[in-house]
């Protein structure tokens, strides 16, 4: 496992990788697959709890996981006035759906995750997070966002994409045509909320 060595999870495949990294010393390996779109990898660390990541980029960890998921869910929630029917592209951990499920307005949650693989993960090895899978108000679509959105069926309050970074499978994620499907599949004065990275990464 060439992100493992001498118990560490290091993250290297970052913007300007070649003068810093992250890393993570591990106790163990939970999980490791390859899927149809990526490399998941589930690890314990006996600081940070259970760490999933995906492509060797650290996407959560159960010590600090809260500070996303309420952020990206509570934002565009607080701001809308009546969030019926939320739409989450991503989120496959399951956390962010965890987040929004507290709204007592939230009659329905569209989960559509492109790789089954990591619901399953997450449903075996994260249930704090993935426990909102179970939840009746919860629709898990297993599809590719950029399509769902694209050809949608129903118009969304809110919409959340919770992607990884721009690369891989969530690339097209990043792009105007998206977020301009994403207006068009909006109800008047709905709300978009979108994962973008962090700039320090770039400086």
């Amino acid at each position: 496992m060439d992100s493992h060595k001498n118990g560490w999870f290091t993250e290297d495949e970052l913007p300007n990788s070649n003068s810093f990294a992250l890393s993570i010393k591990y106790e163990r390996v939970l999980h490791r697959e390859k899927s149809r779109f990526q490399e998941i990898i589930i690890f314990e660390s006996s600081k940070f709890g259970r760490c999933l990541a995906l492509n060797n980029c650290i996407q959560c960890t159960e010590f600090d996981e809260f500070s996303y998921q309420e952020s990206i869910a509570f934002l565009p929630l607080n701001c809308h006035p009546r969030p019926k029917k939320v739409l989450i592209i991503g989120g496959g951990d399951g956390g962010v759906a965890r987040e929004v499920l507290k709204h007592p307005l939230v009659e329905e949650i569209t989960v559509c995750e492109i790789d089954e693989a990591v619901v399953n993960a997450a449903k075996k090895y994260l249930p704090s997070l993935a426990c909102s899978f179970a939840n009746s108000r919860v629709k898990l679509v297993i599809a590719d966002g950029y399509e769902f959105v694209k050809n949608h069926k129903q118009m969304y309050d809110v919409i959340i994409t919770d992607s990884s970074d721009p690369v891989g499978p969530a690339e097209c994620l990043f792009q105007q045509v998206y977020f301009q499907n994403l207006r068009e599949a909006l109800n008047p004065n709905g709300i978009i909320c979108s994962q973008a990275e962090s700039y320090w990464l770039y400086l």
